[in-house]
């Protein structure tokens, strides 16, 4: 049996330095760094995110990410927070994925996404050497790669546009299911010659925990996700603080998770409540650390930057 380390001692060199690198760069700006627990008894209710449950009573879940828990010392009024954490999602493995992995998180109370980006790019620009970076909004993008508009088109116009250049065997009704397959074969591979590259302002039904606003004449959802070379890096959101819609949304997404044969989920009734007793206005934003080193280091697998991989454990 093989019990060597996937990653050479050179890569483990740079992940270390690349660690001090984050912490030096907070704390430059005075963001706290912070810990918060892997098992939980609540965890994501997002269908298409999996996580692992660990038997016993009370149940736990490891945790997909320390949102909730961060968001919760938020409220209880920690000012601006960092975490290097570890994070779980089921099924997920390949090139770009582990099941374990290394995630950085950070929230900024006062920042909107806008402002929070800029502080994603200085963050990733130096830690890439890369000086430069570049946004466009979701639309604009679909605009320019495809031809289409991703707020107006109707379901059979994003069928057609995937069928002119993807091998399409099954019909389905669901729209976002359509914008999804259109951005992850089609639209990502053109994101590679942008380098580092912000998209940002996201159809509503694609909020997720982003608050809703309206822009270029539509309403949208303010999040963003970061692209390095065509490779996902990071994902934020100008946070919703409303613990109505909170728990609206998590039951929307129970609906869809029951339509899908998937189990319903419990509700993460404390978060729930530290949005009741307030959260103040922020931005946060999650940046997969093992992507980042990859990018930094030109590695194309993600069991190059890691000790042990999935398959050595």
């Amino acid at each position: 049996m093989d019990w060597r380390p996937g990653a050479e001692m050179p890569t483990l060199r740079a992940r270390a330095a690349l660690l001090a690198t984050v912490r030096e760069f907070f704390a430059a700006r005075t963001v706290l760094e912070v810990e918060t627990p892997l098992l939980c008894c609540d965890t994501v209710t997002e269908p298409a995110v999996a996580s692992y449950a660990i038997t016993g009573e009370p149940r736990r879940f490891l945790q997909t990410s320390p949102e909730y828990a961060m968001k919760r010392l938020l409220a209880a009024g920690s000012g601006p927070i960092f975490q290097i954490s570890r994070a779980f999602r089921a099924g997920e493995a390949g090139p770009r994925h582990n099941p374990e992995f290394s995630l950085l998180e950070w929230y900024r109370p006062e920042f909107d996404h806008n402002q929070l980006m800029s502080e994603v790019a200085e963050l990733v620009t130096a830690c890439l050497g890369r000086p430069s970076y570049s946004k466009i909004s979701y639309r604009e993008l679909f605009r320019e790669v495809l031809n289409i508009d991703p707020f107006t088109a109707d379901v059979s116009q994003l069928r057609s546009v995937a069928g002119n250049s993807l091998d399409v065997s099954f019909d389905s009704a669901d729209r976002d299911l359509w914008l999804d397959l259109l951005l992850s074969h089609l639209i990502e591979p053109a994101l590679v010659e942008r380098g580092v590259c912000f998209v940002y302002d996201y159809p509503p039904s694609q909020a997720a925990l982003a608050r809703l606003g309206y822009s270029d004449g539509v309403e949208v959802g303010h999040r963003f996700e970061l692209y390095v070379d065509g490779m996902e890096l990071a994902n934020g959101y100008f946070e919703l603080t409303d613990a109505r819609q909170q728990r609206l949304r998590f039951s929307e997404d129970n609906k869809r998770r029951l339509q899908a044969g998937l189990p319903i989920l419990p509700l993460d009734e404390r978060l729930l409540s530290a949005l009741q007793s307030g959260l103040p206005e922020c931005s946060g934003v999650a940046l997969g650390l093992d992507r980042l080193l990859m990018c930094q280091l030109g590695k194309a697998d993600i069991r190059e930057v890691l000790a042990f991989d999935w398959t050595r454990c």
